[in-house]
C-alpha cells in the first residue's frame, strides 16, 4: 500500500465507531497487513501480548483496548511489558474508543488525540507499512489526504469522460485540476471572501440528481475571469450568485472554461476534497505528491514523491543560500549592508531545468523570503513592506504538462503563505489578486531547449501568456525584466536513468514498447548534445545531458549549478568519458556530496544512491567536500580541489587498460560454459555421478563464482580436455549431458554458440588451465565489508564467468587484493551497483599502482597472505560472508588484515597512512607517475578459447 491508500483506510477507521474487539485487527489491516497475518494474530498463534486486551505483532506494534479513562495507564503497561521488549516492537498504542495515545519506541516521540482525529497522525505510524517517515508528513496529514481525495476525483472524472484521458484533451484535464486546487486553497486562506466559498457554492447550486455540477463549476470559473468593477459581469451575463467570487485574472481561468461531466460519485469526491482544511497545505510536499495523479505509470506510487527539505537544502545551501546567510551575519545591524544584501537577493535567479512540481524552486523561494524577513526586521522596516523577490526569478523546465502546472501553482501558493507569515493576512490578501500573467515554468524537453533563451544572464526572458497561465509556447514575445548584474543558480534533480534500461520482469508488451520509445528519445537527446563532442556518448547516463547543458550555459554567463545525480557518472569509465568535456579549462567542482541515499516517502526506505555535484567558474580558494553520515550528521572538508571521482586531488582520469601498469599478474574473466546448465552439477549431482560411475570423478571440478565463494555454496562442473573427450563421452552419464549441450547450442541464435555444438564437452570460453592455483575476485560485493572477499584455491578449481581470476599467481598477490588500499582504489575508480562494489579487471586491477616490490617485500606479503588464510581456516566452517561481517569479524582475522595493511602501506611511504584521503592522494600520484612515464601495458596472455587443452 502507498501512503495515500493507508491514509484513506485509517480515515475510514477513525470515522467509524470504535469496535473494541475489532480495532486492533482493523488498524493493522489499514497498514497493509495480509489477511493471513491478521488471522494468525486473531487466533492467538502469533499474538504474544501479556497486556489485557492486547495484540502484539512482533517487530511492529503492541496495542491494547482498555476501559474508559485508562488509556495512559494502559500505555504505561505496554511500555513496561517484557513482551514489548522481547518482541522488538516499534510502536505501542492504547485507546478506549474516546482518546488514543501512542509512542514510537525508537525515539520516545508520542501522540495523544481524540479517537476520531487519530487519522491526522497516520504519518506517525507509516513505518508499520515499511514506509520511511519524514517529519513534515508526521506533522501534517493534509497533503497526503488532499492527494488521495483529488486522485479519486480524477479517476472518476476520467471514467465518466474517457475523451478527457486522450492525448488531445489531457492538457484540458490537467488545467481543470489546477483550477480546482487553486479554489480549494483560496477558499480556506482568506483569498476568497468567505471560508469554504467554492465548496459551499457547488454544494448549494448543483444537484446530484440533475447532473448540473459541471455547469455550476463552469459558471464559477467564467466569473473569476471577468473583472468585478463596472458592468463587466452583467454584460457577460454572469449570474448574481457568483458575485462573491473575485476577479483572479493571470490566465488561470482564461481560455476555455470547459468542465468534464460529473457523476454523483464525482460530485461527492469533489465536496470531500473541499471539506479538508487547505490552509495547512505545504506546496512543496503537496506539489510533489500530486504530480503522480495525472501519470498513469506513476499512480501506483501515489503519495511517495515527496523529497525532504533537508535533502533539497543539501543542494541549495552550498550553492548559494549559505553565502547569503554568511553575508547576513556579516552585515549585523548595518542598515546599508543589509540593504545591499536585499538588493542582491532581488536579482538572484534560481533555475531548475528538471523542476517536476517545483519543490526545489519552492524551497529556494521560502528560504530567501526568510532571509529577507530578517533583513527587514534588522532594518526596522514597516511590517507590511512588500517583498523585493519576484516569483519570476524562479524558473523551471518540466517535460510533463501537469507537474509544470503544479509547479507554477505551488510557487503562487508559497508566495501567498510567505506574505501571510511576514506581512500579515490583510496585506497578503490585498496584494494577491489579480494574479500576474507572466509564466516562468516552461513545459518542454530541457535537453532540447536553449537555456539561455529561457533564463538569460540579464534583462529579458519572462514569457507572456495571453490566454493560459500554464501553456508556454516558445515562440511568444518577451517582456523586459530588470536583472542587470544579477546571479543565476541552476539546480535540480534530473531523471535517474542509466545508459540502458531493462523492462521490469513480467512487463506487458505495451510497457516494453513504451520503454523502448522513451529510450530512443533519450538516446536522441544525448546524441544531439554529445555527438560532436565524443564518440562514447552512448554509454553515458541521461543526467549527463544536464551537466553538458550547464557547461554550455556557463560559457555565456557567470553562473553556478548543483545537480543531484546518480553516482554512476562519478565512477568507472563514465568519468573519463564525460568530465573532461564538462570541466575543461573554465569550470571546476566547487562543492560535492559523496554517495548517499536520496530517499523519498517510499516503501522499505527505498531510494536511489546519488551524489550532489556543484559546478562553477574556476577561481582561487578552497572547495567543500561533504559526506552524509546519517544519524551522525554531515561532515565537511575544505580542500584545494575536488576531482571527478569526488576525492580531494587534482583532476586525473583513469582509463580502462588491456594490460597491467604494475609488475603484477594478469587478471582475467572466469570461464564461460554457454551450456544451458548441462555441464554444471550441484553437490548432490556430483556425488551421484561418482557413485553411479567412478570414471566420472576425474572429469568433475569445483565450479566457483561470486556467490559460491562468498557464501560457501560450491557447485561443480564437467571439465573435459580435447584429448580426454572421446573417453569422457563414452560414459553414459556424461554423454546424456553433452547431448543436451549439443541441442542447446545448435538452437542458439548466436553463431559462436552454434559453433560450440561441435565441442559439447567443453566450455565455450576457457580462460584457465586446471593445474594452476586460483585467486578468485568477485565481480560484486557488499560495501559493508572492510575488505574485498577474495578467495584462494588450489589447482583444480574452475572460476565461473561471474567472477575474475588471477591464475598461477604467487600468494603475495592476494595480499595486494585484500588490502585496504586496493579496496579504496576499487571504490573510487570502478563503477558501483547502488553502493556495492563492482569490480573491473581492466579498470580496477590493471590500473592499480603498485611500487616495484623487492624480494623481501614479496616474502613479507606472502607471510601476511598466509596468516589471513590460516586465520580463516581456524574458524572453519564459517564462510567468507560470516567472517567478514563487520559486526562479527573474528579478532585474529582482523589482526591479520591490519598487519597486512601495515606491511603494504610501508612499501608505499615507509609508514601507515593517516587516513583514506592520504591513501588516495598517494595512489593517484603513483598512478599519474606510472602512466605519465609511458609505462607500457603488460604483454597480454591469450587465454580465451573454445576448449581446454
Amino acid at each position: 500500500m502507498n501512503a495515500v491508500e493507508i491514509e484513506a483506510a485509517v480515515s475510514e477507521l477513525a470515522e467509524s465507531p470504535c469496535d473494541t474487539q475489532e480495532f486492533p485487527f482493523a488498524f493493522l489491516a489499514a497498514f497493509g497487513n495480509k489477511e493471513t497475518t491478521i488471522a494468525r494474530l486473531r487466533k492467538g498463534d502469533t499474538n504474544k501480548s501479556d497486556v489485557p486486551g492486547g495484540v502484539l505483532q512482533r517487530s511492529h506494534i503492541h496495542l491494547a483496548i482498555c476501559a474508559s479513562g485508562q488509556v495512559n495507564a494502559t500505555l504505561n503497561a505496554l511500555r513496561a511489558s517484557p513482551q514489548t521488549t522481547k518482541g522488538k516492537v516499534k510502536f505501542i498504542l492504547a485507546t478506549d474508543g474516546d482518546t488514543l495515545e501512542a509512542e514510537d519506541m525508537a525515539n520516545g516521540e508520542t501522540i495523544a488525540c481524540e479517537y476520531a482525529k487519530f487519522a491526522g497522525h497516520f504519518g506517525f505510524f507509516l513505518p508499520l507499512a515499511g514506509i520511511s517517515t519524514i517529519k513534515e508528513i508526521k506533522d501534517s496529514a493534509i497533503d497526503v489526504r488532499a492527494t488521495g481525495r483529488l486522485n479519486k476525483l480524477y479517476l472518476e472524472l476520467l471514467r465518466e469522460n474517457p475523451d478527457w484521458a486522450t492525448d488531445e484533451r489531457r492538457q484540458d484535464m490537467n488545467h481543470f485540476m489546477g483550477r480546482l486546487i487553486f479554489c480549494f486553497f483560496a477558499e480556506d486562506t482568506g483569498i476568497f471572501s468567505s471560508n469554504g466559498l467554492f465548496t459551499k457554492t457547488v454544494d448549494r447550486m448543483s444537484d446530484a440528481a440533475s447532473g448540473n455540477t459541471h455547469d455550476v463549476i463552469r459558471t464559477i470559473f467564467h466569473a473569476m475571469n471577468v473583472p468585478t468593477k463596472g458592468n463587466a459581469r452583467a454584460e457577460a451575463k454572469i449570474p448574481g450568485w457568483t458575485d462573491a467570487f473575485p476577479y483572479v485574472n493571470g490566465g488561470l481561468f482564461g481560455g476555455s472554461n470547459d468542465v468534464p461531466r460529473f457523476t454523483r460519485m464525482a460530485r461527492t469526491y469533489l465536496l470531500h476534497a473541499g471539506q479538508l482544511d487547505w490552509h495547512e497545505i505545504n506546496p512543496d510536499i503537496f506539489g510533489s505528491m500530486i504530480q503522480a495523479v495525472a501519470d498513469d505509470e506513476e499512480r501506483g506510487s501515489l503519495g511517495m514523491h515527496y523529497t525532504s527539505v533537508p535533502n533539497i537544502l543539501k543542494v541549495l545551501n552550498p550553492l548559494f543560500l549559505d553565502d547569503l546567510r554568511a553575508q547576513l551575519e556579516a552585515s549585523g545591524d548595518n542598515k546599508a549592508k543589509l540593504l545591499n544584501l536585499r538588493k542582491r537577493m532581488a536579482r538572484i535567479r534560481v533555475f531548475d531545468p528538471a523542476c517536476g512540481s517545483g519543490n526545489f524552486l519552492v524551497i529556494a523561494y521560502k528560504q530567501m523570503r526568510e532571509i529577507e524577513a530578517e533583513i527587514n526586521r534588522r532594518r526596522e522596516e514597516p511590517a507590511d513592506l512588500k517583498s523585493v523577490i519576484p516569483l519570476t526569478n524562479f524558473r523551471g523546465i518540466e517535460l510533463r504538462s501537469f507537474p509544470a502546472e503544479i509547479a507554477r501553482l505551488a510557487l503562487i501558493i508559497a508566495e501567498y503563505q510567505c506574505d501571510v507569515l511576514y506581512r500579515g493576512q490583510m496585506q497578503a490578501v490585498q496584494d494577491f489578486l489579480p494574479l500576474e500573467a507572466e509564466n516562468w515554468i516552461t513545459c518542454g524537453n530541457a535537453l532540447r531547449l536553449d537555456w539561455l533563451a529561457l533564463c538569460p544572464p540579464t534583462g529579458t526572458g519572462v514569457k507572456v501568456v495571453a490566454d493560459d497561465l500554464f501553456e508556454t509556447p516558445l515562440d511568444q514575445s518577451e517582456i523586459d525584466f530588470a536583472n542587470e548584474g544579477g546571479e543565476t543558480y541552476i539546480c535540480g534533480n534530473p531523471p535517474y536513468v542509466g545508459a540502458t534500461v531493462k523492462p521490469p520482469k513480467g512487463a506487458s508488451a505495451e510497457t516494453k514498447e513504451r520503454l523502448k520509445r522513451e529510450a530512443e528519445s533519450r538516446k536522441a537527446d544525448l546524441e544531439t548534445l554529445f555527438a560532436n563532442e565524443t564518440s562514447s556518448w552512448k554509454s553515458l547516463d541521461y543526467v549527463s545531458g544536464w551537466f553538458m547543458q550547464f557547461s554550455k550555459y556557463a560559457k555565456a554567463t557567470q553562473s553556478a549549478c548543483a545537480f543531484v545525480s546518480t553516482n554512476s557518472v562519478m565512477q568507472g569509465e563514465q568519468v573519463s568519458r564525460l568530465w573532461p568535456l564538462i570541466l575543461g579549462e573554465s569550470l571546476r567542482i566547487n562543492f560535492a556530496y559523496t554517495s548517499f541515499k536520496w530517499a523519498n516517502l517510499a516503501a522499505n526506505n527505498a531510494g536511489v544512491t546519488v551524489v550532489i555535484v556543484g559546478l562553477a567558474r574556476k577561481s582561487p580558494g578552497s572547495v567543500a567536500l561533504y559526506e552524509d553520515l546519517g544519524a551522525d550528521g554531515i561532515k565537511r572538508r575544505d580542500v584545494d580541489n575536488i576531482n571527478a571521482y569526488l576525492i580531494p586531488y587534482r583532476d586525473v582520469y583513469v582509463d580502462a587498460r588491456s594490460g597491467v601498469i604494475s609488475q603484477i599478474k594478469e587478471m582475467t574473466n572466469g570461464s564461460k560454459p554457454a551450456d544451458g546448465g548441462h555441464l554444471i552439477l550441484s553437490p548432490e549431482e556430483a556425488r551421484d555421478f561418482a557413485r553411479k560411475d567412478s570414471r566420472t570423478a576425474s572429469y568433475i571440478r569445483p565450479f566457483i563464482g561470486t556467490e559460491d565463494t562468498i557464501h560457501g555454496d560450491f557447485r561443480y562442473c564437467l571439465w573435459i580436455k580435447d584429448r580426454e573427450s572421446a573417453d569422457a563421452m563414452s560414459i553414459p552419464l556424461i554423454k546424456s549431458r553433452t547431448d543436451e549441450v549439443i541441442k542447446m547450442r545448435s538452437e542458439s541464435s548466436k553463431e559462436l554458440t552454434k559453433d560450440g555444438a561441435a565441442t559439447p564437452y567443453a566450455f565455450q570460453q576457457v580462460r584457465q588451465r586446471d593445474n594452476e592455483t586460483v585467486i578468485l575476485v568477485p565481480r560484486h560485493s557488499s560495501e559493508r565489508r572492510e575488505y574485498l572477499p577474495i578467495s584462494y584455491f588450489q589447482a583444480g578449481a574452475i572460476v565461473a564467468d561471474g567472477a575474475f581470476g588471477v591464475f598461477g599467481a604467487e600468494i603475495w598477490t592476494m595480499a595486494l587484493l585484500v588490502s585496504k588500499l586496493h579496496l579504496l582504489w576499487i571504490a573510487t575508480v570502478c563503477g558501483k551497483l547502488e553502493t556495492r562494489y563492482r569490480y573491473s579487471n581492466t579498470l580496477g586491477w590493471n590500473t592499480f599502482p603498485v611500487p616495484t616490490l623487492t624480494e623481501q617485500n614479496k616474502t613479507d606479503l606472502t607471510e601476511c597472505a598466509e596468516n589471513i588464510l590460516l586465520a580463516r581456516e581456524a574458524h572453519f566452517p564459517a564462510t567468507i560472508a560470516d567472517l567478514y561481517d563487520p559486526d562479527n569479524m573474528p579478532e585474529d582475522l582482523r589482526r591479520a588484515h591490519e598487519r597486512n595493511d601495515e606491511v603494504l602501506e610501508r612499501v608505499y611511504i615507509g609508514r601507515r597512512f593517516r587516513n583514506d584521503t592520504e591513501r588516495l592522494e598517494k595512489l593517484f600520484d603513483q598512478y599519474t607517475k606510472m602512466t605519465a612515464a609511458g609505462a607500457k601495458p603488460a604483454k597480454k596472455t591469450i587465454r580465451a578459447g573454445k576448449t581446454a587443452q
